[in-house]
């Protein structure tokens, strides 16, 4: 919370400005596995109800009404919407065009089926967000065109978005663009190149243990390829790949998101039309629609309707968006609550050497970033005025803590299924022939697990703890 912004009281003290959480996750489960679903839609009313609940226990009713107000028009919530309307359209324009079918297609021809088609996901997905820093835009990417392919090859649905998920996680934990990877190393006062270099023992054990845990799930699959051995696919469709490697090009150049985004959904769209895979503008085009447009216009007078590729694309992005700012609404009020404080100063008393610290710091990172679903705030949250001075405290190095707080906030927020990254997988997955439960992802999103068993046995075994310290510096605890 900023020194001066005006404190948030509650009947109840600083505690109760975790009351949003707690009503929103209580109202999931409830949703979960009573009513079987929390998708289309379904956490916008629980994400609204908590916000209303915890605006009874606010003593100041105004200063509560513009807290909310100033968290969903923050810098943080704006900027990953912006992203996903824009990596939304780029992404509905690849999956409209028929790409991953034929991606499909020549992946059958060369004998690539269900289990090994996810790990080459995987391994895709990690390196195109190492590329460009994003788990999201890496996420709209691959949902809109490996999903799709996975599917036609026999790929276990849940496994083939959890392998996209973790894709979008390892390269989130690792970019030297990721904005975790920026925060943390800034936070700890340390250089990026030096803490990516650290923590690449990290990330590719985790990487390891996720392919071993795709190979082992997958083999238990019986899924059969859709259709025959051979996917058939119109030729034309590898033409966009051509965007595909653009947009990945000039993502890795610029590390902007919707810098790359905008240029590539405007190649794609050039490339689409001229490969005839989609018409530019239809109007009126009738019962029987061969293939989409970019824009279309249907009905008269006043009946008319706008649609087509551009629309759609923005269209499926509005429940992430939506759930996104009643989100950051509740992160604000926990802020201006001062209950992350409450909580970190608890946490930070029960340290006892620096094993213990390490856990502590842990145990912050993740706890704030599930409940937050957003990671970048939360390590800037803990990070200087936590994690930083705990580290010094028991003499662990500066690239060790910033290590923890990356790795430890790319875990669980990327598997919860009330976290964004869930709902925006999904809400890729509704429009294909397999739509998906974000609570039958969370137990696939197997590099959120391995990252988590990875970090806590170096933390047992105290590997890392004094990366990039001269000898002397640990020899003196």
């Amino acid at each position: 919370m900023d020194k001066d912004s005006k404190k948030l009281e509650f009947y109840g003290g600083e505690w109760v400005s975790f009351l949003p959480f707690v009503v929103f996750l209580v109202m999931i489960i409830l949703t979960t596995f009573y009513f079987g679903s929390i998708s289309d839609g379904a956490l916008w009313v629980p994400a609204y109800t908590a916000l209303v609940v915890a605006f009874f226990f606010a003593k100041d009713k105004k200063l509560y009404a513009n807290t909310i107000i100033n968290g969903m028009a923050s810098k943080d919530a704006i900027i990953p919407i912006v992203c996903w309307i824009f990596a939304g359209v780029f992404a509905t324009i690849l999956r409209t065009s028929g790409l991953a079918n034929g991606i499909a297609g020549v992946a059958a021809s060369f004998g690539v089926k269900g289990t090994l088609f996810t790990i080459i996901t995987f391994i895709s997905a990690a390196i195109l967000a190492t590329a460009t820093g994003t788990g999201f835009g890496t996420i709209a990417t691959c949902m809109g065109v490996l999903y799709p392919a996975g599917l036609a090859l026999g790929a276990h649905p849940a496994l083939l978005a959890g392998a996209i998920i973790s894709g979008g996680a390892f390269g989130d934990n690792l970019a030297p663009i990721s904005d975790t990877t920026i925060c943390s190393a800034t936070s700890l006062g340390v250089d990026v190149p030096g803490v990516v270099r650290s923590r690449l023992k990290y990330a590719l054990a985790a990487g390891l243990i996720t392919i071993i845990g795709i190979i082992i799930i997958g083999s238990g699959y019986d899924g059969t390829i859709s259709g025959a051995e051979v996917v058939q696919y119109n030729p034309n469709t590898l033409f966009m790949f051509i965007p595909v490697i653009a947009t990945i090009w000039i993502a890795a150049k610029t590390g902007d998101i919707i810098i790359a985004t905008t240029l590539g959904a405007v190649i794609a769209s050039i490339t689409a039309v001229a490969a005839g895979l989609i018409d530019l503008v239809q109007i009126d085009p009738g019962a029987e629609v061969v293939k989409d447009a970019l824009i279309r216009v249907s009905g008269t007078g006043l009946d008319r309707t706008v649609g087509g590729v551009i629309y759609n694309g923005i269209n499926g992005m509005m429940q992430v968006v939506v759930l996104a700012l009643l989100l950051f609404g509740s992160i604000e009020v926990m802020r201006a609550g001062q209950g992350d404080v409450k909580l970190l100063n608890a946490l930070d008393n029960i340290a006892k050497g620096p094993r213990g610290a390490e856990f502590i710091i842990s145990i912050m990172i993740i706890l704030l970033s599930s409940l937050m679903g957003l990671n970048a705030p939360a390590i800037l949250a803990i990070g200087p005025s936590f994690a930083k001075p705990l580290g010094e405290r028991y003499n662990i190095s500066p690239y060790r803590v910033a290590n923890l707080l990356d790795a430890q906030s790319n875990t669980l927020v990327y598997s919860l299924p009330w976290t964004p990254a869930l709902i925006f997988t999904i809400s890729f997955a509704k429009d294909t022939v397999h739509p998906l439960k974000a609570v039958e992802i969370t137990p696939y999103v197997l590099y959120a697990y391995a990252m988590l068993a990875v970090m806590f046995i170096t933390i047992i075994f105290g590997i890392g703890r004094y990366d990039n310290m001269k000898k002397e510096a640990t020899e003196s605890k």
